[in-house]
């Protein structure tokens, strides 16, 4: 039996699971339609338009029946809704702000005596999706699958490709401390895949001697620029006090992202799978991106939002329903309505989508973002660490040259900022980036130096011996309670960028001379964008 507060057998195994399931491009196909790999929860699918609700059941319905499903509506917590009820809920939550809402179409086998629906195929929302294409066309806008999110994007548990951040049994992998003849680990030269290794930008312990960053809190006039950031939460550690850092966002009195202390990544480490002391993959990434934001704008309110798992998953419902709810409290204040002031909101995750540009993607992030942005809150987000130049999102959602699945990007709006990563020479872009037309600039973001919870693991060190009433011992791989590691990933560019906005709009609010009409703040914004744009663009290139 577990002990009192610790995760059980069964919630470990669950933790362990896979949030979703790989997309097949080849199953279920139809005309028009060309699908990409992607990764999606199978037992439901995303609505996010109320107004045609029952056009979009009764579409979903007949196409469920060709298996033997059936079709029924639950919010994203899993209340089932009627669907008349659906229709007024959706119709009450879009009054205040124009913003929709997304509901959950729940797949499950229905057969009927009277067809030859028997046996019934496993639940798959991708066939089910295309089957309703094909029966009514590719206008099926407002329903898309519900795809896995990762803090360390899609096809990882870490941001380079391993599932131990270490990358094998032992945290050095052999004999030698870097784990092969290449210090690197690999015989031959290294490619992205070295960055996941301690002395190479992997996940490290490392001493840190300077002066923790500092604020002065008598030169506050107005009040101090705020970033929220969408993470796995945000730990213990001295930088970041409850003075500092908000844990537990609320919108009308319901907590916004996951509250639940027992699954917490920041508090708990070791979340997943086997008793065996590794620490999960994503475990402290959260309170990382907080230490970054505080380094680089040490006079910033934070709002940690947790939203992914000890290994650094969510699905995209889940990411919509936080996002809508910063969106709100956003416009609310802009409005003078309540709500609160959210400068930056800082997202260092993506997944991608399987079928960006044939009209079949759903715009419903897209509407909450551009709202966020129109009344004074800018967007930055991390470009994705799989060295591809396919759009990764949220990072992809403005603007960019032949990006024709973006709507609109208007001149009245805060800059959304996509963001990748530089190495720390500064001048080259690591070879795990995501690169392309549709990364804005790139920033520090290999071998990164920043906070993370006092967390220790089970490896310990390789050689103990005392003496003089002394423990000495090598470094222990694991043991990150002196409070600061090194790590690498786009991740941590983010954050950096959304700190140099802040710090660049922080001025004028700080000392009380800033407007705070929603006008005015997309003007300062946008001024600041401009320039950090310019400072880190986009158009490194290689010496010849």
């Amino acid at each position: 039996m577990a002990a009192a507060g610790e995760p059980g057998w069964r919630n470990r195994v669950d933790a362990a699971r896979p949030r979703g399931v790989p997309l097949d491009p080849t199953s279920e196909p139809v005309d028009g339609v060309r699908a990409y790999p992607t990764s999606y929860a199978p037992d439901h699918l995303l609505v996010s338009d109320a107004s045609r609700l029952p056009e979009i059941l009764e579409t979903l319905r007949e196409a469920a029946a060709d298996f033997g499903w059936g079709v029924r509506l639950t919010t994203i917590k899993g209340e089932r809704l009627e669907e008349q009820d659906a229709i007024e809920r959706a119709r009450r939550e879009e009054a205040e702000t124009g913003l929709p809402i997304v509901l959950l179409a729940v797949i499950f086998p229905s057969p009927r005596d009277d067809r030859d629906d028997q046996p019934v195929p496993p639940i798959d929302a991708w066939r089910l999706l295309q089957r309703a294409r094909a029966r009514r066309g590719t206008d099926i806008a407002g329903v898309g699958l519900d795809h896995v999110i990762t803090v360390d994007p899609f096809g990882s548990t870490n941001p380079f490709g391993s599932t131990n951040p270490f990358g094998s049994t032992n945290p050095f992998g052999s004999t030698n401390p870097f784990g092969s003849t290449n210090p690197f680990g690999s015989t031959n030269a290294p490619g992205p895949g070295s960055y996941a290794y301690p002395g190479s930008g992997g996940r490290e312990v490392v001493t840190y001697i300077g002066d923790p960053p500092r604020r002065d809190d008598s030169a506050i006039k107005g009040r101090r620029p705020v970033v929220a950031f969408m993470d796995t939460g945000c730990g213990t550690h001295p930088w970041l006090p409850g003075s500092i850092v908000e844990r537990h966002l609320k919108l009308d009195g319901e907590p916004v992202g996951i509250s639940d202390p027992a699954t917490d990544p920041e508090a708990i480490g070791d979340l997943a799978g086997p008793y065996d002391g590794f620490l999960d993959g994503a475990s402290g990434h959260g309170t990382f991106v907080a230490g970054v934001i505080r380094q680089v704008c040490p006079d910033a309110d934070l709002i940690s939002i947790r939203v992914a798992d000890s290994q650094g998953a969510l699905l995209e419902g889940e990411f919509l329903e936080a996002v809508r709810a910063v969106a709100v409290l956003v416009i609310r204040y802009a409005r003078g309505k309540g709500g609160r002031p959210i400068d930056v909101l800082s997202l260092s995750l993506s997944y991608y989508h399987e079928t960006p540009d044939d009209g079949q993607f759903d715009l419903t992030l897209i509407k909450y973002l551009l709202a966020a942005r129109r009344h004074g809150c800018a967007v930055v987000c991390s470009s994705g660490n799989d060295a591809t130049d396919r759009p990764a999102f949220p990072a992809a959602l403005w603007a960019w040259p032949g990006a024709d699945f973006v709507v609109e990007d208007p001149s009245d709006a805060a800059p959304h900022v996509s963001v990748g990563a530089l190495n720390p020479n500064g001048t080259s872009v690591a070879l795990f980036s995501n690169v392309g037309r549709w990364v804005r600039c790139y920033a520090p973001g290999v071998s990164v130096v920043s906070s993370l919870p006092p967390m220790n693991g089970g490896v310990q060190a390789g050689t103990r011996n005392d003496r003089f009433g002394l423990r000495r011992e090598t470094v222990d791989p694991d043991d990150f309670t002196g409070g600061f590691a090194v790590w690498s990933g786009t991740s941590f560019a983010a954050p950096y960028i959304a700190g140099t906005l802040a710090e660049m709009v922080g001025v004028g609010l700080i000392d009380g001379r800033a407007k705070e009409d929603a006008k005015a703040r997309v003007k300062a914004l946008v001024k600041a964008g401009e320039t950090v744009l310019r400072d880190w663009d986009g158009h490194r290139r290689a010496p010849a």
